[in-house]
């Protein structure tokens, strides 16, 4: 497996981490914290895993648009359902603290 295999795995697997997590929150969580719905999330990052096992390549466009959709699922939404289901208050917590 050379260097593109294991870029491509890579991509496979934090797509992965990314739509199981988002199918362990509550969906209560993603309204709450001002984001998109459950349904969304989990069908944006399905189709970004599903695909990047039929074309593991990591320089094909849609990968791209998968891992682009991850990462902002995982920087970005993530610590905002996290934070409500915790009890904080939705929105007004950033990755850093209070905005």
């Amino acid at each position: 497996m050379g260097l593109l295999g294991l870029l491509g795995l890579a991509m496979l697997l934090f797509k992965v981490f990314a739509l199981v997590d988002a199918a362990l929150v509550k969906e209560y969580a993603y309204p709450a914290a001002d984001k998109q719905k459950k349904p969304f999330w989990l069908i944006i990052l399905g189709i970004g895993a599903v695909w990047n096992l039929l074309r593991p390549s990591p320089v094909d466009f849609i990968n791209l648009i998968g891992l682009v959709a991850a990462i902002v699922y995982v920087v970005d939404v993530r610590p905002a359902v996290r934070s409500v289901q915790r009890g904080g208050r939705g929105g007004a917590m950033g990755p850093y603290g209070p905005w």
